[in-house]
């Protein structure tokens, strides 16, 4: 009865306002989107006039007409796959017709996935809708839509894809920024730690020594110290340019889930490893030290860069390891990361020297040199050692060839802090080292430090999650005993115990069963049968953040028993290796002209065509069908702000 007199009214309102006051209609375009060579999304755009409201396709009886599209299938030649899509409305309680109601306000689109059975040009629908303001509405309104089923039509989809390649978003500009500073403050403490290398330390003295005496006064030879930090600084901004140009900045990041990539990257970090441990010396060719060094004598501005350049080259030995390690961290990253690891890096290197030029009296200050050095590099070595497995455990991950479970890698490292311990302690001298009588106090505390660390990490080997190091070793369903040495089942209730027997494609994840699907349209079609949201999980083997946020947050009482009771989660790892079967290898949307190969390439492709979004992990919760509840989220290390994004979503779904 509502709905007739709205429609009354409607219809009285439209006569009375005269036809000058006639309400405009919506304008409705269509698309067509490829997505293989049987299969389309029939996109409606539709733009409503300011200041009146679509209805969504579902509403209540007795509210206001909803909006309804028919397609016209009579001749069979193709099939709808699931309901029509539409975007997120705004979603209010009307005083009116005392509901909830879903509206549209400006722009928005509606999307039906259909699969062609025969040749067709078009497709023909009709969209039946009204439209309302505060004080008139629209009668209900019938349009016809027409789709072009074309190579011309759907060049649509190429466009938009082309587009979509082009994004390197991380989430959200705020865990970019972070990313970076984080690779910036690295750099800057590695290179006070380079500073008190055998090769570097020695330098400093030395430097401002001549800057203050061979200028004609102190207000020079500050000049031209500070000119030569500059100068120090420009010349590892340049290596970090390089390599990003070499490799380009997108290309970095997509390394970083490369097995060959990883594997070699772990064979240089062993090599400057053992360099710095005293095995050898990576040392760049003499005769470019003594040409750099001949071009110092020049003077003026390019003299002082060339004895910038000859401090990088005769302290390469010691920094070289460094730098490399650097640039391999920060080519993980992506983007211009390296060129701010060198950033942070070369100006703890030359900050020292201006400072010092700038206030001489420090250099009383400074120790002497000595064994204490050589100390610093083999302490750096152990680091080095340790940080190179992190790369192995990433390439076997991806593979996931299981040769370097958690377990192993735990044991690895405790080996490693261990030997590190005993030789703080004295108990072992490598080729370079000083003899030693005693331990410094300095000493003695870094070495109860380290040792602290290494017992820490002994219960990891029966399966404490170490949270500590959470972002570096394999994840803790990626071991042997995932449950803990002697458990198979945690047994906790929730999704576990409500499935004994797990639905087909469904997996409990360790230790704390969560079920989750690994593939999106079986685990789409298991929330649609229990009736709850999906949250998707874009994941990586290789992604450090996705191990925190399962590690750190996704264990918290609050937010587990959500993911065990209240969503359908479903984990899509885009570095999958594995093959896609026979009838999956579909025509890349984004590199037109490449096929699909892995099942980790289908699901980045997903996840940047229809998120615009490329790293991980990233979190999506949507309706079943396929709607976004609630705007996805990124990395969020915010217990409480995931909790409440969440709850949020699983409300909005209810």
């Amino acid at each position: 009865m509502k709905k007739f007199l709205l429609v009354l009214v409607a219809l009285i309102g439209l006569s009375s306002i005269g036809f000058a006051q006639m309400i405009d209609p919506v304008k409705w375009t269509t698309s067509v989107e490829k997505l293989s060579d049987t299969e389309y999304n029939l996109i409606s755009k539709a733009d409503i006039p300011a200041g009146f409201h679509l209805y969504s396709q579902e509403v209540a009886s007795g509210g206001p007409i909803p909006t309804s599209f028919t397609y016209d299938d009579s001749d069979s030649s193709f099939s709808m796959l699931g309901n029509t899509i539409e975007a997120e409305g705004h979603t209010v309680n009307d005083p009116v017709f005392e509901m909830t109601i879903t509206y549209f306000e400006g722009t928005t689109t509606f999307k039906q996935k259909v699969k062609v059975k025969q040749n067709v040009s078009t497709i023909n629908a009709f969209v039946e809708y009204m439209i309302c303001n505060d004080t008139n509405c629209s009668p209900p309104t019938e349009e016809e839509l027409v789709f072009n089923i074309t190579n011309e039509a759907s060049t649509l989809v190429v466009k938009e894809t082309k587009e979509l390649s082009k994004v390197s978003d991380i989430g959200s500009e705020e865990e970019k920024k972070g990313g970076l500073l984080g690779i910036f403050f690295i750099a800057f403490l590695s290179g006070f730690a380079a500073l008190l290398t055998p090769c570097v330390f020695p330098m400093i003295p030395m430097t401002v020594s001549f800057f203050t005496k061979q200028s004609k006064n102190k207000a020079v030879g500050i000049k031209n110290a500070i000119i030569y930090g500059i100068c120090i600084i420009v010349i590892y901004l340049l290596l970090g340019t390089a390599v990003t140009g070499i490799f380009g900045a997108d290309a970095l990041n997509a390394l970083a889930t490369n097995v060959w990539f990883n594997v070699i990257f772990f064979i240089l970090l062993v090599v400057f490893a053992v360099s710095f441990l005293g095995g050898f010396e990576i040392m760049l060719p003499n005769s470019w030290a003594n040409k750099v060094d001949s071009q110092a004598d020049r003077g003026g501005l390019v003299g002082i860069f060339f004895m910038a350049l000859a401090l990088a080259i005769v302290s390469f030995s010691c920094t070289g390891p460094i730098v490399g390690t650097l640039l391999v961290e920060a080519a993980s990253k992506g983007g211009i990361a390296p060129i701010v690891g060198m950033l942070g890096f070369s100006s703890a290197i030359a900050l020292p020297f201006a400072l010092f030029a700038a206030f001489p009296g420090w250099l009383n200050s400074l120790p002497k040199s000595g064994g204490w050095l050589n100390t610093v590099k083999v302490v750096l070595g152990f680091l080095e050692l340790a940080l190179a497995f992190k790369f192995l455990s990433q390439a076997d991950l991806v593979m996931q060839t299981h040769l370097l479970e958690r377990e192993v890698f735990i044991a690895i490292w405790i080996a490693i802090f261990g030997t590190l311990a005993f030789y703080l302690f004295g108990k072992i001298q490598l080729p370079h080292d000083s003899p030693l009588k005693s331990i410094s106090v300095g000493r003695l505390s870094l070495g109860l430090v380290v040792l602290t660390f290494t017992i820490y990490m002994i219960p990891g080997l029966w399966g404490a999650p170490l949270n500590i190091i959470s972002a570096f070793p394999p994840p803790q369903d990626y071991s042997e005993s995932p449950y803990g040495v002697g458990f198979s089942k945690l047994g906790s209730g929730g999704s576990a115990d409500a499935h004994a027997n797990l639905p087909e494609g469904a997996h409990l994840l360790a230790p704390h069963d969560i079920l989750a699907f690994d593939d999106y349209n079986t685990g789409l079609a298991y929330a649609k049968k229990v009736g709850k949201p999906v949250m998707l999980d874009f994941t990586g083997w290789a992604c450090v953040n996705c191990r925190k946020m399962e590690q750190n947050v996704w264990p918290k009482p609050e937010v587990l028993n959500i993911l065990k009771n209240d969503v359908v989660l479903i984990s899509l790892y885009v570095d999958d290796k594995r093959p896609l079967a026979a009838g999956e290898v579909v025509e890349s949307q984004l590199k037109p002209g490449k096929k699909l190969k892995y099942i980790g390439q289908k699901w980045s492709e997903l996840q940047t065509i229809k998120y615009k979004a490329n790293s991980q992990p990233f979190y999506v919760l949507m309706g079943h069908k396929e709607e976004n509840i609630i705007d996805p989220v990124a990395y969020t290390p915010d217990v409480e702000e995931y909790h409440t994004w969440l709850k949020t979503g699983v409300s909005k779904f209810k």
